[in-house]
């Protein structure tokens, strides 16, 4: 079975929306306008490229990043790998020609049959209401969260707030850097 990671740039309280500066939330971009860049604390996004063997992702941030990480040389090995998004309203055609093989996927169990095929980890970036439902579902195996030293307030979030059976982790890697960032590798504890 794949290895689901869920990874994210997440504040203190949660809020996962707009860290790299997309349009139409307050705080768009907070996490280099409110924290200073120490390369060191983004040694896990290096990883997480070399070690991934594919792409899943929900509709609203592969409509974000499909213009945009083709072209950058930061995600060269991205562009590599199949790329799979979960949606019930996204059609072939409006897919990217320049990114590789995409895969749209129209539901859960869907990624779950995804986890039961050969390969290595598939790694989820963004994708906030895609990340309660394969959380809700039991599929994610894994977070990489960068922390950030901020209270953001509203804005999406996350975790789901379903109320459900705790779900234990179990802290495997971490890391504090002098610019107030958290590095938290967790496992979910079956």
């Amino acid at each position: 079975m794949r290895t689901l990671i869920s990874t994210a740039f997440v504040s203190l309280d949660g809020v996962v929306e707009a860290p790299g500066g997309e349009p139409g939330y307050r705080n768009a971009g907070w996490t280099f306008k409110e924290v200073e860049f120490l390369p060191e604390a983004f040694e896990i996004k290096d990883r997480e490229q070399r070690e991934s063997t594919a792409l899943l992702l929900g509709r609203v941030s592969y409509e974000s990043f499909s213009p945009v990480w083709p072209g950058m040389a930061d995600f060269a090995h991205y562009n590599t790998l199949p790329k799979y998004v979960v949606s019930t309203t996204l059609t072939e055609d409006r897919l990217v020609t320049d990114w590789g093989e995409t895969t749209v996927l129209r539901s859960l169990d869907e990624v779950a049959a995804l986890k039961e095929t050969e390969g290595g980890p598939i790694i989820v970036h963004g994708s906030a209401t895609l990340n309660h439902g394969l959380s809700d579902a039991g599929l994610i195996d894994r977070y990489h969260l960068l922390v950030f030293p901020l209270l953001l307030g509203a804005g999406k979030r996350l975790f789901s707030t379903t109320d459900r059976d705790t779900q234990r982790l179990r802290l495997v890697e971490h890391e504090v850097y002098g610019n107030g960032l958290q590095k938290q590798v967790l496992d979910v504890v079956r």
